[in-house]
């Protein structure tokens, strides 16, 4: 028996403390309702709980990013359909304009009405805001640098980069109206000169003819007694009209041979495919010989009696990539060996010109899928005048209109180039709106609203006062409202796309809030049945260390 030591008193007490301490950490718990009140509780928890809280806290955020973008959405697409009606009764003015019952007075009134309407969608553009931010002006659009452009458009599918083109004829565009044999009026708009080519050849229209199941595209001139009468009138008002003997006319503008359309368009790029289509078809089947991505695409096309070569030239591979051609900058692509033909589609100014790839190594010609293809399928460059579109079928499109006058072929008296052709675009990103919509850096959104300005839309001089007025402002307004309709079709794709965004974030948010739950949340039930086990061992410590204290008295027995 020990009186120093008591080691019964010391263990009942240690257990104690300890049972104290259990039960003051399950009396936090319920208290607090958290099951890691300290990092001690649960140390790798709690780092696990704090990058999820980060992601709850950023989902919930960007699930109000995400509202925020719909309104906005929606606030453009409300002014939108205003200028979606006002288009269209521009163009029903037009239609009314046309008549030839209308005076020259009430052709004024109907012009003062349109008037009127531009001025208000040019309000709409400039002022229509969400939070103080212009939406339709063309803030929210990417930004696009451009030298000899008056106004440029781009698509949302063209990458920010760089893009060269070099311009070889860009001017006004010629008209002409052709007789029936033998004289051929060509007038040009640029100072309204008049000239007048006579031949007594005859011109052919293409065709499209089967030959051991092979397709090849003839379409042929002959050019002996053309070629001279036109070098006669070469030089016309400083209009520069050339020819090479056997290999084809070039001049600027339009005109049309026994109702068969040739078109040399000023606003034209100078190796694009639009112009080089337009010769192919004016010499015959054209054969793709080369293809070089880091060159460029060379076409021969061949004559009877003469030999010309066109090309197709882009400024660098990515440019060339992004327009649809493929290649690796050494891949022969197509091989005149293999008998592949380009077919081409003639149109008419303002048209799609189609350039589409066909086999001609199988009975039936059928596209091309061979070794990545040329466009994919096809692509289209359209004209009229200055104004030239650039599209493919993967969504690829560049519109601008060229400065006037602007050519790489454009002379002064002494006969010297005025400009050098090349005109570069600089695309960057900045400027569209871009939507917080994820939780980390990164996931965001960026949304493209197009400028719906008059200027934009190319139908800032709509004049139906004109003999010719009428007929192109329904042109030009009928592609104003396809324009306007798929700006709005792309804030529909947006504002649905954004929905979705809005849920899938809501339903993380959700499963990940309850992930965190179980890791942070304390059980109630099972801290409740803790507490007690504890609350009973506390009591239970007590009265046995209360025992232990009364052991050491049992030595005073000794000592009486």
């Amino acid at each position: 028996m020990r009186i120093n030591n008591n080691m019964s008193a010391v263990i009942t007490n240690n257990k104690l403390l300890g049972t104290e301490g259990s039960l003051s950490d399950v009396m936090e718990k319920l208290s607090s309702g958290f099951s890691i009140n300290h990092a001690s509780d649960n140390p790798s928890g709690i780092a696990i709980a704090g990058k999820m809280q980060a992601q709850i806290d950023g989902l919930d955020k960007a699930s109000t990013n995400g509202s925020d973008g719909i309104s906005v959405l929606q606030t453009a697409e409300g002014a939108l359909n205003e200028v979606t009606d006002m288009i269209q009764r521009m163009r029903e003015l037009s239609v009314q304009a046309a008549n030839g019952t209308n005076s020259d007075e009430e052709r004024e009134a109907i012009q003062k009405e349109i008037e009127s309407l531009l001025s208000e969608i040019d309000r709409i553009s400039q002022s229509t805001e969400f939070n103080k931010i212009n939406l339709l002006d063309g803030t929210l659009d990417c930004r696009t640098y451009a030298n000899n452009v008056t106004r440029i458009a781009t698509s949302n599918n063209v990458p920010a980069g760089i893009y060269q083109l070099r311009v070889t004829h860009a001017s006004k565009r010629a008209e002409g109206v052709a007789a029936q044999t033998g004289s051929y009026p060509v007038t040009e708009n640029f100072d309204n000169t008049y000239s007048k080519v006579e031949t007594t050849t005859n011109v052919t229209t293409g065709s499209a003819t089967d030959t051991n199941g092979k397709y090849n595209y003839k379409n042929f001139i002959d050019t002996s007694e053309w070629t001279k009468t036109i070098r006669d009138y070469s030089d016309v008002e400083n209009t520069v009209i050339t020819t090479t003997e056997g290999s084809g006319l070039g001049i600027a503008g339009s005109i049309s041979i026994n109702g068969y359309p040739m078109t040399f368009n000023q606003g034209e790029s100078g190796e694009s495919v639009y112009g080089k289509l337009r010769m192919a078809c004016e010499k015959g089947g054209a054969v793709i010989t080369d293809f070089d991505a880091a060159e460029g695409l060379k076409i021969s096309s061949y004559k009877y009696g003469a030999e010309a070569e066109l090309e197709i030239e882009f400024s660098s591979i990515e440019f060339a990539r992004a327009l649809g051609f493929k290649g690796d900058g050494t891949t022969e692509v197509l091989d005149k060996d293999d008998s592949q033909t380009v077919i081409p589609k003639i149109t008419k100014v303002g048209e799609d010109a189609e350039l589409t790839l066909f086999k001609n190594n199988k009975d039936d010609a059928e596209p091309a899928n061979t070794v990545d293809s040329l466009f994919g399928q096809q692509a289209t460059y359209k004209t009229d005048g200055r104004r030239v579109i650039i599209s493919d079928t993967k969504g690829f499109e560049m519109s601008f209109l060229l400065d006037d006058g602007f050519a790489s072929d454009a002379k002064d008296e002494n006969g010297d180039p005025l400009y050098d052709g090349l005109v570069v675009f600089n695309v960057t990103d900045i400027g569209s709106m871009a939507l917080q919509v994820g939780a980390n850096e990164g996931q965001q959104m960026k949304v493209r609203i197009a400028s719906v300005s008059t200027e934009y839309m190319y139908i800032d001089d709509v004049d139906v006062t004109r003999a010719d007025g009428p007929e192109d402002a329904m042109d030009a307004l009928g592609e104003a409202l396809s324009y306007v309709t798929s700006v709005r079709s792309q804030l529909g794709a947006y504002e649905n796309r954004l929905e979705h965004t809005t849920k899938s974030l809501d339903a993380t948010e959700e499963n990940m809030t309850s992930a965190i739950s179980r890791i942070e949340d304390a059980d109630m039930a099972t801290t409740m049945v803790e507490y007690t086990k504890f609350n009973v061992l506390e009591q239970a410590g007590v009265s046995a260390l209360a025992q232990a204290n009364e052991l050491p008295q049992l030595a005073l027995q000794l000592l009486q």
